[in-house]
């Protein structure tokens, strides 16, 4: 009988196993709200002249508090996904299990919540406080008529947190919250549009389900660009030439993006213009170098 394989020949499939695994983590934590959430933070954190120190604490805690939010969320749905054959998450596909997701999302959870203890008690709790809702919608908010609600609280504590992590005593002022707020909500109503068929047949019944497809087509943009238009004009600084040229340019596709939502429902267009205007939000708050965003 020949022997087990053994040293480097054993290790190798399990380091593919391992890698495999990894990747499907990284799937799995919605990359991409995660990648955007976690960069905007940190952006305004360097825009506000904080120290290298503070910029990489508010890296750090917001991307573990992003991660246990798309874990989480991966996690909690995984029998919806499953009902709905959605192939593209990683825990239909069995590329890692719902158990794995729930450990990776409470780990993450905790190292949130001990990285940003050196960012003082209100930053602490702001910060934590933004990702209790993130989890609040996950756990069964997404399916009720206040699903914008943790969009709202959790996009304005983000930044409201960057500006209590710094050095100085500053608190974050009334229009970045503004911003961070619509921004949210917008973000909320674009983001459901090109899943509603596939939420409303497993029960998720959130405010833009109810609303349909065509009101919140035209409603996403709508908010996304009054977001901008509070990035630009809020501040008590006159705002800088790039900082209105990207205002006007986010209105013109705010516009175009209702327009195709009221026209063709079904088209992915007001999805994909909606984002755009979502971007250039985080572009005028950056362009305009965070002027007056601490108080």
């Amino acid at each position: 009988m020949p022997d087990a394989p053994t040293g480097p020949a054993r290790r190798a499939p399990a380091a593919r196993d391992a890698r495999a695994r990894a990747a499907a983590l990284v799937r799995a934590c919605h990359t991409g709200p995660t990648v955007v959430v976690t960069t905007l933070c940190t952006a305004l954190a360097v825009a506000l002249d904080a120290p290298a120190g503070t910029v990489l604490l508010v890296l750090g805690v917001v991307l573990a508090g992003q991660l246990s939010i798309g874990w989480s969320n991966d996690w909690l749905d995984a029998a919806r996904d499953q009902a709905v054959g959605r192939a593209d998450k990683p825990v239909v596909a069995g590329a890692v299990t719902p158990r794995e997701l729930r450990t990776a999302a409470l780990v993450a959870l905790a190292a949130s919540v001990v990285l940003s203890v050196p960012t003082g008690a209100a930053a602490l709790l702001a910060h934590a406080t933004a990702v209790t809702m993130g989890w609040a919608y996950n756990l069964g908010l997404k399916s009720t008529a206040a699903s914008w609600l943790p969009y709202a609280v959790a996009f304005a504590l983000f930044p409201a947190f960057v500006v209590l992590a710094g050095p100085d005593d500053a608190v974050p002022a009334g229009w970045l919250l503004a911003v961070g707020a619509l921004l949210g909500v917008g973000a909320h109503l674009a983001n459901v549009l090109p899943d509603l068929e596939d939420d409303a047949a497993t029960g998720v019944r959130g405010l833009p389900h109810r609303w349909g497809r065509r009101v919140t087509g035209v409603l996403a943009p709508a908010v996304l660009g009054t977001a901008v238009v509070v990035a630009v004009a809020g501040p008590p600084a006159p705002p800088g030439a790039a900082s209105v040229v990207v205002g006007v340019v986010a209105v013109a596709v705010a516009l175009a993006a209702g327009t195709a939502g009221l026209l063709r429902e079904r088209s992915r267009w007001p999805f994909r213009l909606a984002m755009v205007v979502a971007a250039l939000c985080v572009v005028a708050l950056l362009v305009g170098g965070a002027r007056g965003a601490a108080v």
